[in-house]
């Protein structure tokens, strides 16, 4: 006696792969939209495309946006910050150069702001010694008279001392 199994379709989800833009293109667009100055944290990203793209979204977003978020830190096309993510400045480049747009004033701030490989690089720098003459050593520079500091006599000192005279 054979049983007969039954073929049991696969329910078809209702979104295409297709239907919503590569993860990337909703991440940056939730932080630029965020406008948060410390980063934008994984919830408020995730209810930002939630909101935007509620109806082409997976069942496991929210797992996927997970995975995503990770795996763009490690690319370093975003970097996080005391769990918030925010938007590399390499990153931002590419995006310009993609669109043929002309970086706008606040593109040259974020280009400015130094990556943790930069600070690296100029600490090891500093530490091989190699300066282009402009610093000086401690004991060469001069304080002003103003700033060192002079013992100064408090009135109860005063009157320790005058005790301690007699």
């Amino acid at each position: 006696m054979a049983i007969a199994k039954k073929k049991i379709p696969m329910k078809a989800s209702n979104s295409s792969p297709n239907a919503h833009p590569p993860y990337l293109q909703m991440i940056t667009e939730a932080i630029t939209s965020l406008k948060d100055r410390s980063g934008s944290s994984q919830p408020a990203i995730a209810k930002f495309i939630e909101a935007k793209y509620k109806e082409s979204l997976p069942p496991n977003f929210k797992k996927i946006l997970s995975v995503q978020l990770k795996k763009y830190v490690k690319s370093e096309k975003l970097f996080k910050i005391n769990n918030s993510y925010k938007i590399s400045a390499n990153s931002q480049k590419d995006k310009t150069v993609k669109n043929g747009v002309e970086k706008t004033a606040k593109m040259k701030r974020l280009s400015q702001v130094k990556t943790p490989e930069a600070l690296k690089k100029n600490v090891s720098t500093a530490a091989a010694g190699k300066t282009d003459g402009k610093m000086k050593r401690l004991s060469q520079v001069k304080t002003p008279d103003r700033l060192k500091k002079t013992k100064a006599v408090t009135p109860m000192k005063q009157k320790s001392l005058k005790k301690g005279n007699k």
